[in-house]
């Protein structure tokens, strides 16, 4: 049995770097941040910061849900902003997403985000169901 297990979907953006979409060890799923490419194109979403959120978590979940886990597992996440300008809007949208005992997080201001997101969120979430 391995320490660890490297997911990977179809369902978010391929990683763009050397990373993996996330990793199972220790009975936690670990999901790098998400920015809002669609997985389809590659491309950035169109819209600001709340369209941008809304396809950030959407991929999220789909990583979450390729290792077995899922939002409702999530025990902790990151919002990186290019902007707290946007912590309203995107906190609307993160609050559709998590609407009932919401994981710890952290929000941060950040100078930039790869290419030019207004939004990155990543979760660490309990593994299995």
């Amino acid at each position: 049995m391995s320490d660890r297990t490297v997911i990977s979907t179809g369902g978010a953006p391929a990683a763009i770097g050397p990373y993996s979409q996330a990793v199972v060890a220790g009975g936690l799923v670990f999901a790098s941040g998400q920015i809002p490419l669609d997985p389809a194109t590659g491309e950035l979403v169109s819209g600001g910061a709340a369209a941008q959120a809304e396809r950030a978590l959407a991929s999220l979940r789909a990583v979450l849900e390729a290792a077995g886990s899922g939002l409702h597992r999530v025990v902790k996440t990151t919002v990186y902003l290019a902007d707290l300008a946007d912590f309203a809007a995107v906190n609307a949208v993160y609050a559709g997403y998590f609407p009932a005992d919401a994981p710890a997080r952290a929000t941060v201001q950040v100078a930039g985000l790869p290419r030019g997101a207004a939004v990155e969120i990543e979760a660490v979430a309990l593994a299995g169901e």
